[in-house]
């Protein structure tokens, strides 16, 4: 039997992707393999009702599943406890061991895919956990969730930790890659050598400056263009956590989900719960086909529907130009020399609501500023609509001042606990989103306000952490459950808005790119990166940006910002904004002709350019933190244009820089070998192999100076 069994997943996994099924069934129907385009996952119930993992990679290894399962698809604490536990639960009789014994699968299809599910149950206690593993073939990604559910008719069971998903890897030596950071200077790249231990990234106050992206390479195999990648990522934006275990002999565990610090679920009789979405994948491609996997399944899958198929507009912000003196004679003056420069999305940013004078009052008063807009916003909304322009406005829903009329009437609303100090952040409190009084006064503001107005545009913005996370009038059994309960309000709130208003693009901010995740992106449109809009800083962050989410879902405006006093062209500043989602944010009123000329030829350029960029497939060519320039270039899905950004950050004589990095030429990549390319402002025609194999010397000399090269092919 076992040796049939060998042959027949051998076979399977020899199989072209084309026809192999996602999801095939052994003949006992207690084992399966799932496949995708350049992987298969193996799984197989053993005699004794345990669900294991044994293989996760290339699929034309041909692997033997049967002699070495590598671990349990779902791991608990109970028994030899030797893995890091997916499940950890307290029954009524204080017994705090999980014995799961398989029970039953399907094969289900959700949205156009199939799922594979597995039902587990406790061998003595009303626990049943059900596994879903959903199979995206063309993206090489599975997604992975668990419910939990107390079958029982009487008692409690408090759930201590639930993960989303694990696997495992067979014995080798890794390194993991991960983004982390702080505000300013987000998503930066971390290459660490996975050691015996554990390593975790993690947040605990709703907001990271990273991401629970990762990927983990073979030591050694640093290549951006090939090599084995298992790689993944969380579907949620409260605090979460990635494990990383390596054990004695050499086999590593990822596991992720919700970060159950300072957190306990109860679940009732009758009661589930389910965990957000872990996805994972694995590429032969590198971080090459990590970043292309990923980018495509955000922009084709995750982003909100109403607007995922759209090129994204040019916006102009004033909050640079007025900050929270804003009234309408003046956000008039500027939307006219927008809309001269090309702009097509106008931008209120704060200061517009009652009592908003600067950041120690107002927030939680969602009402128009009388003192500022007599008249009220539709008004001037009429007239930037008249001139061609779409109006947006900035809230901060999340957020509220002490000195604010909401506040003094319901001081309960924010987290707190009795007897100790209620910290503020920027003369602000945070909401407790978990109420439902909350959550309906948010709602009620905001709809009226989209209801009354004709705002196109919504900047929401969340500018501080969690402290004191006291749900106090909740019953005692739902109290530390809290921060999931804020979560899945906050999810609420912009699902209903969205159903709601679905014309309205949503822009996700906090504190900079502090909540940028799957979870916020799967409910808005795109994410503002960083508060760091100096465009040398801003190179290395959307570098590193672009290794986990897709050029149209990443703001970037252009700003008289200058952290380092290096007094930048304002050329070099819109090409390396018009690399994502462009924005203006200067005081254009200030702009001498020269700087109104620049601006509409930058904006113009844009126009022509970000169907291919926002649409396309993403190459990172030279990278900022390897050498002194950092080219990006982006590729339509025919093959028939390229866009190549070329920056200049400083100049450094031959010397200084290694022998293997002086060239200045820079192979292409993702074009069609025989195809024949023009590249705009360079003479002759270029073959489509030679500008991949030999590559191309881009005329650009000097520090801080960019060019961007349209390459059509004729």
């Amino acid at each position: 039997m076992k040796k049939l069994f060998i042959v027949l997943f051998a076979l399977m996994a020899g199989m072209t992707w084309a026809q192999q099924s996602p999801v095939t069934a052994g003949s006992d129907g207690k084992s399966w393999t799932l496949a995708t385009r350049s992987f298969i996952y193996q799984i197989r119930v053993s005699d004794q009702g345990k669900v294991n993992m044994f293989y996760f990679g290339d699929k034309s290894q041909n692997p033997d599943m049967l002699r070495n399962p590598l671990g349990e698809e779902i791991t608990v604490r109970g028994g030899y406890s030797a893995t890091t536990p997916m499940l950890e639960a307290v029954f009524k009789d204080r017994v705090r061991d999980i014995e799961l014994t398989y029970e039953g699968s399907e094969i289900l299809t959700q949205d156009g895919y199939a799922t594979l599910v597995i039902r587990q149950k406790d061998n003595y206690y009303p626990l049943a956990v059900t596994e879903y593993i959903r199979v995206l073939p063309e993206y090489d990604l599975l997604e992975k969730w668990v419910e939990i559910k107390n079958t029982g008719k009487k008692g409690n069971i408090e759930i201590e930790n639930a993960q989303s998903g694990t696997f495992f890897l067979p014995k080798n030596a890794y390194e993991l890659t991960h983004l982390s950071g702080r505000w300013g200077y987000e998503y930066q790249m971390n290459v660490t050598k996975l050691t015996q231990g554990l390593k975790t990234i993690q947040t605990k106050d709703l907001r990271s400056y990273g991401s629970s992206f990762f990927a983990i390479r073979p030591e050694g195999e640093q290549e951006e263009t090939c090599g084995e990648v298992w790689f993944g990522s969380l579907q949620y934006s409260g605090n979460w956590r990635m494990d990383f275990e390596k054990y004695a002999p050499g086999e590593v565990q990822v596991t992720g989900g919700i970060n159950f610090w300072d957190q306990l679920l109860v679940l009732q009789p009758g009661k589930s719960f389910t965990t957000p979405k872990m996805m994972i994948g694995y590429t032969n491609r590198g971080m090459e086909g990590v970043s292309q996997n990923l980018a495509s399944f955000t922009r084709e899958k995750v982003l909100y529907p109403s607007h995922r198929d759209q090129v994204r507009p040019v916006l102009y912000n004033s909050w640079y130009a007025t900050t929270f003196d804003v009234n309408e004679e003046h956000q008039l003056a500027l939307a006219k020399i927008a809309k001269d420069l090309g702009v097509e999305v106008f931008v209120i940013d704060d200061g517009w609501f009652k009592g908003r004078i600067n950041d120690k009052g107002g927030l939680g008063d969602w009402t128009v500023d009388k003192n500022k807009f007599p008249n009220g916003l539709q008004p001037m909304i009429e007239k930037i609509n008249a001139l061609g322009l779409d109006f947006g406005i900035w809230i901060e829903p999340e957020m509220v001042n002490p000195n604010s009329d909401l506040y003094r009437q319901h001081p309960d609303w924010v987290f707190h606990y009795p007897n100790r100090t209620r910290h503020e952040t920027r003369n602000q409190l945070m909401l407790n989103l978990a109420r439902e009084d909350v959550y309906q006064y948010l709602y009620s503001c905001f709809s009226t306000l989209l209801r009354e107005n004709n705002i196109k545009f919504i900047k929401w913005d969340m500018n501080r952490g969690v402290t004191e996370p006291g749900f106090l009038s909740a019953p005692t059994d739902e109290q530390r459950a809290v921060r999931i309960k804020y979560i899945e309000n906050l999810y609420r709130l912009f699902e209903t808005l969205r159903a709601e208003f679905p014309e309205v693009w949503f822009e996700n901010c906090a504190g900079g790119g502090g909540r940028v995740d799957l979870g916020m992106m799967a409910r808005t449109d795109f994410c503002w990166a960083s508060d760091n809009t100096d465009p040398v800083e801003r190179t290395f962050i959307q570098y590193s940006f672009l290794n986990a989410f897709p050029s149209n879902s990443m703001i970037s405006w252009v700003t008289q910002e200058d952290w380092h006093n290096q007094r930048h062209p304002l050329e070099f500043k819109f090409d390396v904004s018009l690399c994502g989602v462009l924005g203006v944010g200067y005081d254009i009123t200030k702009w001498s002709d020269k700087e109104k000329e620049v601006a509409r030829e930058k904006i113009a350029l844009y126009k022509e350019i970000r169907e291919t960029v926002h649409k396309g497939d993403h190459y990172r060519l030279i990278s900022p933190y390897e050498h002194n320039r950092s080219v990006l270039q982006f590729v339509n899905k025919p093959k028939s244009e390229s866009v190549v950004f070329v920056y200049n950050l400083a100049e450094y004589p031959d010397n200084a820089i290694p022998e293997t990095k002086r060239s200045k030429k820079v192979k292409l990549r993702g074009l069609e070998p025989d195809a024949s390319y023009r590249i705009e402002g360079m003479d002759g025609l270029y073959a489509g192999r030679l500008l991949m194999n030999i590559g191309v010397e881009f005329p650009l000399y000097g520090a801080f100076k960019s060019r961007i090269f349209k390459i059509v092919k004729q």
